[in-house]
């Protein structure tokens, strides 16, 4: 892209940002913030080779009329799915070139650019979904909460599993006074299912023509293009990815955080395999503890600790579980530990389940308290209920919009808890709690003189039957690392909009 087109791009961000109408008036009604259900919105897809190219499939009850991507090679099923959709690499020039016909945005990018489109795309007013985990820091994540309610778009992450009865039916079951008051959670993925802890890959191997590197890099740090980034594996490092805990806690953890009433935590530990300075480390432990909150249905909210596992690492096994019963399912899942009971569930919060399961037996479900996503039940494979919930909320007047389930007033906060574990995990090396102030983003237990060691090479070899072994450690300052895994330095011209007040 050139300098003159991210300019124009800047200035027309910053019109659309001091007085731009919410919603462009593409679509009959939309003058006065309302759409006819049955009429369509104009939808652009950002990141449509993966998970986007499901979402989009679950929106095209609209027109999707824009498709964008950086690797044109892996996009073209996409482009063959939506062929009067025009083609972009750069979601600045399409903004630039399509902005007042566009209405909404789906987002799914690697994590590390999701804040930056995402962002942008609400100054200009368009409604906007991004696939989960909402942001890549818990800056970005603050930021897109605050642009949202600025400027009333109707957002939703895409943790799916959030427009399903389960989640409901957890809540429904703790505020009911079931098991009591819940003051211990335990959460689990099978994931990885890419590789981890990984050395840094050595590069020097030609850019496929069909990939802009570059744009895949955006505001990262720039480096030498390795087929182990992209298409797939980007999880499987810092810069671009979360690891297993952003990939999966947005959608096991879910149940939990709306059942619980939770916001931010108040500490975090982390425990792991060896971590580098590149990658996630392959399993890990993270710890979270939650201060009392008011008391909510039948049930006192005490300080609550929630542990996450992944890579194989697992919980004990509740005494209460039979020889032969799976605990959760293969995916994952949630115990919820409570002064008169135990619930469980697989991931998602799929198929809730009291235990002993004996207990099931006759059991009657509490009164229904939480509205349902039309089509939220069944296979959660096999619907575009979460999709179509944030479809129904972009043509709704803001004044008396029903937000969609995973709106960013909810999956913002929600996203910095997640993002919180990361940290946690990053910052391992201290071997403390560290407290943390949730209004103000900031740790306030690390000290300017702190130093963390962290691992830059790690490599192995074996030379005529002698293994060898080259693993080097460098010292950083905590506090300053700290801070800018909570906000992110923008690198190469791409930047994010001020915070609103």
């Amino acid at each position: 892209m050139t300098t003159y087109s991210r300019r124009k791009f800047l200035k027309t961000a910053a019109l659309g940002a001091a007085g731009l109408t919410i919603v462009p008036n593409t679509i009959l009604g939309k003058a006065r913030g309302y759409t006819s259900p049955s009429d369509k919105l104009n939808i652009a897809g950002i990141g449509i080779g993966g998970m986007g190219r499901r979402n989009l499939a679950n929106m095209k009850t609209e027109n999707i009329i824009a498709l964008c991507d950086v690797d044109w090679r892996y996009a073209s099923k996409t482009f063959n799915d939506f062929p009067k959709a025009k083609r972009y690499k750069d979601w600045r020039v399409m903004f630039e070139e399509m902005g007042n016909s566009i209405d909404a945005v789906l987002v799914a990018t690697p994590d590390h650019t999701h804040a930056g489109v995402a962002a942008h795309a609400i100054t200009l007013g368009k409604h906007t979904y991004v696939q989960k985990p909402l942001t890549h820091s818990v800056y970005e994540s603050r930021l897109l909460t605050k642009l949202s309610q600025k400027y009333k778009v109707a957002t939703q992450m895409g943790n799916q599993g959030n427009s399903f009865d389960w989640c409901r039916q957890v809540a429904e079951w703790v505020k009911s006074g079931i098991i009591g008051d819940v003051y211990e959670a335990h959460c689990w993925t099978d994931r990885p299912i890419w590789p981890q802890g990984l050395p840094e890959p050595k590069g020097g191997v030609p850019v496929p023509s069909t990939l802009d590197w570059d744009l895949f890099v955006g505001p990262a740090k720039k480096r030498p293009y390795d087929p182990a980034y992209t298409p797939w594996n980007w999880r499987g490092f810092w810069d671009f990815g979360t690891g297993a805990l952003g990939d999966m806690a947005c959608h096991i953890m879910d149940p939990l955080y709306w059942a619980l009433d939770l916001k931010y935590p108040v500490g975090v530990s982390a425990s792991s395999t060896l971590s580098n300075l590149y990658s996630p480390p392959q399993a890990q432990i993270v710890k979270y503890r939650f201060p009392a909150r008011p008391a909510a249905g039948k049930v006192n909210m005490p300080e609550l600790t929630v542990y996450w596992y992944d890579g194989g690492l697992l919980p004990d096994r509740p005494e209460e579980l039979k020889d032969g019963e799976m605990m959760g399912d293969s995916n994952g899942g949630i115990i919820l530990v409570g002064t008169k009971g135990k619930i469980m569930t697989g991931c998602y919060g799929m198929n809730p389940t009291l235990l002993p399961t004996s207990k099931m037996d006759g059991f009657k479900q509490p009164e229904a308290t939480l509205a349902r996503v039309k089509g939220g039940n069944g296979n959660i494979w096999d619907t575009n209920a979460h999709e179509q919930d944030w479809i129904r909320a972009c043509k709704e007047s803001p004044a008396n919009r029903r937000e969609a389930s995973s709106n960013f007033g909810f999956s913002g906060p929600f996203n910095e808890m997640v993002v919180m574990g990361v940290l946690a995990v990053r910052l391992s090396g201290l071997h403390r709690e560290l407290k943390w102030d949730g209004e103000n983003m900031r740790f306030t237990n690390i000290s300017p003189n702190d130093t963390i060691k962290i691992v830059t090479v790690d490599e192995y070899a074996v030379i005529d039957g002698d293994p060898k072994f080259d693993r080097r450690f460098a010292d950083f300052n905590a506090l300053e690392m700290a801070n800018e895994w909570i906000r992110h330095t923008y690198e190469n011209g791409f930047s994010l909009p001020d915070m609103p007040k």
